[in-house]
């Protein structure tokens, strides 16, 4: 592969607001392998003058959806194998092309995903798995309609099913070990009801300790950690309880629970644009009234939520959770988050936080030596104005993963 040396760089990872100036960045294969205050001598290399723009780590999405080919995950639970795999790889293609170089999926992606980016075959970010997430009979994620006589095994072989149905302790311990098996990272634990659901809503409770502090010792054996879908604070509160380290939405979190989770260093992964492109898409996805009113509820506590939780300092990462069409609002999150958070530490949320989620530090999320070659050239000044880093990469004139670029504007 080629060199490229990145000239007079502003380089941005969300470490400090100013960034650092006159940086000069050499690009070696697929890892970044110099980084340097001063010129760097190569005479093979491709240069590049960045003067006025700014140098970004590639994005982290620590919560999508890959196989969402649907906005209706019950739908989407139903659809043909074959069908789903190729929604999918439009759906990477979408993400990369907005600047994301890794994410982390929180339900359905397989290793054969894995393996199929790595080898060249799609092309996408970088993607860390954990199989399908567990759900309780009736819990939510189980798509089941109240007059269906199915077994809930059916979900287990759809590609486009989020999760699997297990209950009671033996069999939640021989799922989590069954997805390690199939190349999980980690282990997903639908904990809570949805944001908007009428068929398991949001304060029902999701699965006994007993069965959560089951799932958390077969991540603590298998050197991983769980992540749980919560939405309120009685629900954040028992997960904590059981030594969980990753908690995904966190709607309604209270001061003492956040303290909590700071306290245990937790990481909180908060996906308001998912209710934001519902509520914009209503009409177009023919929603129900109360669906969306239930939404909008939900959506107005997210910068409320966002306040709590970093008055007590406690670690956010970047996430979206937005599904079918609604894809194109990926990047949302940044400006909905800047309601209630400064630019920088929304930044950070997408980049060092989110690469110490998914446990890639000093690998992604960082400009640096010995770093993944995931570089972004932005136009404008992301710290004073995050929809630099929205519109679909407009303002991005390079996007690079791994030493290759995805989107090359610049002029040599």
């Amino acid at each position: 592969m080629p060199s490229y040396i990145f000239e007079n760089a502003r380089i941005v990872d969300g470490s400090n607001e100013d960034g650092e100036h006159d940086r000069f960045v050499r690009v070696s294969g697929n890892v970044i392998d110099e980084v340097s205050d001063k010129p760097i001598r190569d005479s093979n290399a491709h240069r590049f003058d960045l003067r006025g723009k700014t140098v970004m780590p590639g994005l982290i999405d620590c919560h999508v959806h890959i196989n969402s080919g649907v906005a209706d995950p019950a739908e989407n639970s139903f659809l043909p194998n074959e069908l789903v795999a190729y929604h999918s790889v439009r759906i990477l293609k979408g993400m990369l092309n907005r600047g994301f170089t890794t994410v982390r999926d929180l339900g359905g992606a397989t290793v054969a995903q894995v393996h199929a980016i790595e080898q060249g075959l799609i092309e996408g970010p970088r993607l860390v798995i954990c199989g399908k997430a567990m759900v309780q009979t009736g819990g939510h994620s189980d798509y089941r309609t109240r007059y269906d006589m199915i077994s809930g095994d059916r979900q287990l072989d759809q590609l486009g099913s989020v999760g699997r149905i297990v209950d009671g302790v033996d069999d939640c311990r021989r799922a989590a070990r069954d997805e390690v098996r199939k190349g999980a990272r980690f282990i997903k634990v639908m904990a809570n009801g949805g944001a908007a659901s009428s068929h398991f809503p949001r304060p029902y409770l999701g699965y006994s300790m007993d069965e959560l502090r089951a799932f958390q010792d077969e991540a603590d054996k298998a050197k991983m950690y769980v992540s749980v879908h919560t939405h309120t604070d009685e629900a954040v509160a028992r997960a904590l309880e059981c030594g969980i380290h990753s908690i995904e939405h966190a709607t309604l979190i209270t001061p003492q629970t956040a303290a909590t989770a700071a306290k245990q260093g937790a990481i909180v992964t908060p996906t308001i644009a998912a209710y934001e492109a519902q509520i914009r898409e209503a009409d177009a996805l023919k929603l129900d009234p109360g669906f969306v009113e239930r939404l909008k509820w939900v959506r107005a506590r997210g910068p409320e939520s966002l306040e709590t939780m970093r008055a007590a300092g406690v670690k956010l990462a970047y996430g979206t959770d937005v599904l079918g069409s609604m894809h194109s609002y990926q990047s949302e999150e940044f400006l909905i988050r800047a309601e209630a958070l400064p630019a920088i530490e929304v930044i950070k949320s997408a980049t060092l936080t989110a690469a110490e989620l998914v446990r890639m530090e000093g690998k992604v999320g960082t400009i640096a030596a010995g770093a993944f070659a995931d570089l972004l050239v932005v136009d404008k000044d992301p710290v004073k104005d995050l929809s630099a880093l929205g519109s679909q990469g407009r303002y991005m004139s390079a996007i690079m993963k791994d030493g290759a670029f995805v989107k090359n504007q610049l002029a040599a």
